[in-house]
Parts: structure tokens; C-alpha cells; sequence
């Protein structure tokens, strides 16, 4: 028996290959068969009536380790045919931890509103906690070096020892051994930034000798952005280690040829063996912490030491002279192209430019972030921010290239309940389906079949999962269904939360999460393991 046909769609297989018209019957939670099944009397059969069928799509960077256990429905995510994502991106995870308990220093997005019950201390623990939430996407899940140093050093303002370097090491394999798909570092963020290479290496080694991935937000995409790519390259090559550069589009300050001349510098080390790929984010705003703004000596003792730096006027001006700003945009003073992303305790200034912020509170732009900070309190890691800092052409570029995976970097999230007021990015809730409308249907940067296998079977394949990907008998059925004349993302910076347009039906695991353009009540997604 055929649990389900989807009857009459533009497959779209996954595979790069041109679409075709077939059927796809469904058994158990998998693709039974491929074909025309006009004969086959299954328990329920669907009209597609020519609409586009595709394998659901694999964000391959989020940072939805957290916001998933406040709400695993992952409704921004489902509503635009995601059915797959990997957490614990740059650096950051919400384990190990040292303690139960330490999980808030970890990860990007967590809020103390949320309510978390943190009681595990192993990744194992924390996957087990995760896989018993109810999700409605399917999760593999990352290591973070950020938690790793932290489980072994606190928050202790100085690089590791070879002791120490050793532990982090054994706590990832430990991690890998417990079902993380990947480790990652984010060079740019504390304690990334206080770490050479030969801190790293050693961790990388590891995952290259049980075949992981590396994932890395290099230490810099600005001004030294060959330094921050050519440590990326170096390291993975030394470690033996497949390397994923995230979000690689260079930011504000860099030089125009900076783009051409990093892929010039890939490919040079694929020449020499070395497993490297990149992705994007198909938009050109970025988005990060605004307590990365800090110098590294500001974030020693966590939020509870920075909220009392804050309070010294002497201490504040030294922290405003640091001069390894994360945004070139900040040492520019170019505050009309930043806007205030996500606040807790300021949602009414969410969407506005600091230079907006400045004046309405009669203050200098960078003393309003500052303030900011100080008024988010120990919930500062869900204060973000976003800026007009990449360059469309240079995204352009980067999706010429058959290697580049499209991804969100942002947070699975609900426009109700206790994430109601939480923005991921400002493309959160249409990441995907900005790349379909606006680089596929209208620019026509990529075939359909070619952009398809990039939020498919390519970050699948990067992330090593054998099972999905692609449309094939035998695989999960994570399918996507949508009308690729209407499909659109609906977000502003203004109105983030709004959920893409076009997206017809979505089956995780051979259940659908969406039906006729509606979420159902059906959360049938896992967390994977290699």
C-alpha cells in the first residue's frame, strides 16, 4: 500500500537534472516510487496539478539551538519549505557545558523570558533534550568551539594551554560521538577572537579524522579579509579537515576585487585536494550580536561583568575606542545603514537606524547601542542587530559558483507565544523564498533545477546525510511543494514576521507539516544523527 501520491507535479528532483512530470508515492515515511502511478490506489491521493515538487529544503547554517526548545514547531522555517536545518553555526552551541545550567552563554537567540529548563550538561544530554521537544523540522546539530573553550575555561580572558587545548579536544570528540554532524567557530565573536590557529587546529584534526565538517565564521571579511579566508583555508588543510566558509560575501570595507580574489584562493586549495565549499545568505543585509561590538577585554565574566563595565563613564569611552570593530560601518560612522534587529526590552525601536535611535533619545549613536545593552541586561544575547553590508554582486558571484550552498543564518521562530517579539533576520521568515522570487524567477541568476539543488542535495551532502536531499525511492520523504510564479517573501525591516508566500504543502517525514498553504498540527520531525 501507498500511504500518500503526490499526482502530477514538476519534479524537481534535488539533482540539477531539468524537471519532469511525474508522481510520487509515499510509504512509512519515505519515497516508494517515482513515476506515473495513475494505477496504484493509495490510502490519499493530492493533485499537484503542475506545481513544483522538490526535496524540502536544507538550511545548512542556523542558530535555532535554543528557539526550538522554546517552540519546536519552527513555523518560519516550515511556512517557506524548509524541513531540514543544522544548528550551533559560528561558534556557537548551548553544550557542553561545564555546568547544568550554563547553556545561556552559548548560543545566539536565548532570552531569559523563554524559560528553558537547561538541566543537561553533555551534548548527548542536550540532543536527547531536543529530540524530546516535538519538532517540526528535522535538526543535525553542530558543536560550538565557543561552548567547548567555555566548558573548560569559563570565561577566562586568555587562549588555552596545551592541557586545556587537549580537553576541548577530547569534550569534541566526546561530542561527535554523541551524534554532533559538525564543529564550528565563529573567530569574529569572544572567545573565538582570542584563539590563534594553533588553538583551533588541534579541535579541526579531530574532525577530520571521523570525517565531519568544519564550519567557520572567519576572524575577518572586511578590510583583512584574505588574512580571515587564508587562515580558514590553512587551517582545514593542516587539519585534514572539510571545510564550509560560512556566509562568505565580504563586508562593508573591504576592497571590490575582495570577493573575486577569495573564490581565486579556494580554488587554489581545492587544486591541492583540500574539501572546501561555501555558502550565502541570499540577502545583503548582515546581522549579529550588538555586544560584538565590545572589545575582547570588555567580555571577560560574561553578561554580568559587561553590565558593570557599562556603568563607569571612563570604562565606556575606552570600549567605544576599541579599534577592531566587528562592522567597518561602526569606525565609519555610517549608523544610518544599522538598525536595531531584536530587543526584549525595547521592541518598540526594533526597525529603526541607530542614527534614528541617536536622536530620539539625544544621544550619540554608539552610547545608544551601549545603552541598549545595559537596559537588555543578562538577556543581551537576544539583542541584535542588522546592517547594509554586503554587496549584491558580490552575492551574485558567489552563486555562479556550483559549490555555494544557500542558507538563512537566522532562528526558527513563531510569531506567537513566547517567541512572538524574537527576529532571527530580517529574511528569517523568507530567506528561502527570497531566493526563488528574487535570484531564480526574476534575475534568472540560476537555473530553477540548479537553485533547487543548492538548498537540497548540496548542503546535504556537505552535511553528510545519505537519506535526503533528493527525490529517490528509498529516501525520507521531506518534500516541498510550491508555485513557483507566486513563490515570495513577504518581510520587511519593518515587518519581519511575516511568512513567505507560495508554499503549497511540505511533508516532513512523510507527514505534512503544511497543507494548502496551512500549517498543520503535525510536528514530525527528529533530530538526525551520522
Amino acid at each position: 500500500m501507498i500511504d500518500v501520491i503526490l499526482a502530477g507535479g514538476e519534479v524537481i528532483d534535488g539533482s540539477g537534472r531539468k524537471p519532469f512530470r511525474a508522481d510520487i508515492g509515499i510509504r512509512d515515511g519515505r519515497i516508494a516510487c517515482i513515476g506515473d502511478l495513475s494505477d496504484i490506489q493509495p490510502t490519499e491521493r493530492v493533485e499537484l496539478n503542475g506545481l513544483a515538487v522538490c526535496p524540502g529544503f536544507v538550511d545548512l547554517h542556523t542558530h535555532s539551538d535554543f528557539t526550538l526548545l522554546v517552540n519546536g514547531k519552527a513555523e518560519s522555517q516550515v511556512h517557506q519549505g524548509v524541513t531540514t536545518e543544522a544548528v550551533g553555526q559560528c561558534g556557537h552551541s548551548c553544550a557542553p557545558v561545564a555546568r547544568a545550567g550554563d547553556a545561556r552563554h552559548g548560543a545566539i537567540g536565548y532570552s531569559d523570558d523563554c524559560h528553558v529548563d537547561m538541566g543537561w550538561q553533555s551534548f548527548g544530554d542536550y540532543l536527547e533534550r531536543l529530540d524530546a521537544s516535538g519538532l517540526g523540522v528535522n535538526v543535525a546539530a553542530f558543536v560550538g568551539h565557543g561552548a567547548i573553550h567555555r566548558a573548560v575555561m569559563g570565561d577566562a580572558l586568555r587562549a588555552p594551554d596545551i592541557d586545556e587545548t587537549e580537553r576541548m579536544a577530547e569534550l569534541l570528540g566526546e561530542a561527535f560521538d554523541q551524534g554532533a554532524y559538525g564543529f564550528s567557530t565563529g573567530l569574529e565573536y569572544w572567545p573565538g577572537k582570542i584563539c590563534a590557529p594553533e588553538h583551533i587546529i588541534p579541535l579541526c584534526e579531530v574532525a577530520g579524522r571521523r570525517d565531519r565538517l568544519y564550519a567557520t565564521h572567519v576572524r575577518n571579511r572586511d578590510l583583512h579579509y584574505d588574512l580571515g579566508f587564508g587562515e580558514a583555508l590553512c587551517t582545514a588543510r593542516n587539519a585534514s579537515a572539510r571545510l564550509q566558509i560560512s556566509h562568505i560575501q565580504p563586508k562593508y570595507g573591504a576592497p571590490a576585487h575582495a570577493m573575486a580574489h577569495s573564490l581565486e584562493m579556494i580554488e587554489s586549495v581545492r587544486r591541492q585536494g583540500v574539501d572546501v565549499a561555501f555558502d550565502v545568505i541570499p540577502h545583503d543585509w548582515a546581522h549579529t550580536l550588538i555586544s560584538a561590538i565590545l572589545p575582547s577585554w570588555a567580555q571577560e565574566g560574561g553578561a554580568p561583568a559587561i553590565l558593570e563595565r557599562l556603568k563607569d563613564p571612563n570604562t565606556r569611552e575606552r570600549m567605544k575606542r576599541n579599534p577592531k570593530h566587528m562592522w567597518r560601518l561602526v569606525t565609519d560612522e555610517r549608523w544610518d545603514r544599522i538598525a536595531l534587529m531584536n530587543s526584549e526590552e525595547n521592541p518598540d525601536l526594533v526597525g529603526e537606524t541607530f542614527a534614528d535611535i541617536a536622536r530620539m533619545r539625544n544621544t550619540s549613536p554608539f552610547d545608544a547601542a551601549l545603552d541598549l545593552i545595559e537596559e537588555e541586561g543578562e538577556g543581551m544575547g537576544s539583542l541584535l542587530w542588522t546592517s547594509h553590508s554586503f554587496s549584491d554582486d558580490d552575492i551574485e558571484l558567489c552563486l555562479r559558483q556550483p559549490e555555494c550552498v544557500v542558507i538563512s543564518d537566522t532562528l526558527a521562530l513563531a510569531p506567537y507565544g513566547a517567541l512572538a517579539n524574537y527576529v532571527g533576520s530580517i529574511s528569517g521568515y523568507g530567506w528561502a523564498a527570497r531566493f526563488l522570487e528574487l535570484y531564480i524567477r526574476e534575475r534568472r541568476v540560476l537555473s530553477l533545477e540548479e537553485g533547487i539543488r543548492r538548498m537540497t542535495s548540496l548542503p546535504a551532502e556537505r552535511l553528510g546525510l545519505t537519506d535526503r536531499g533528493l527525490l529517490r525511492p528509498g529516501l525520507a520523504a521531506d518534500v516541498t511543494v510550491f508555485d513557483k510564479a507566486t513563490v515570495e517573501s513577504r518581510c520587511t525591516i519593518k515587518e519581519p514576521r511575516a511568512y513567505a508566500g507560495g508554499i503549497v504543502h511540505v511533508l516532513v517525514n512523510g507527514r505534512f507539516a503544511m497543507r494548502d498553504g496551512a500549517r498543520t498540527e503535525m510536528d514530525n520531525g527528529s533530530v538526525l544523527r551520522p
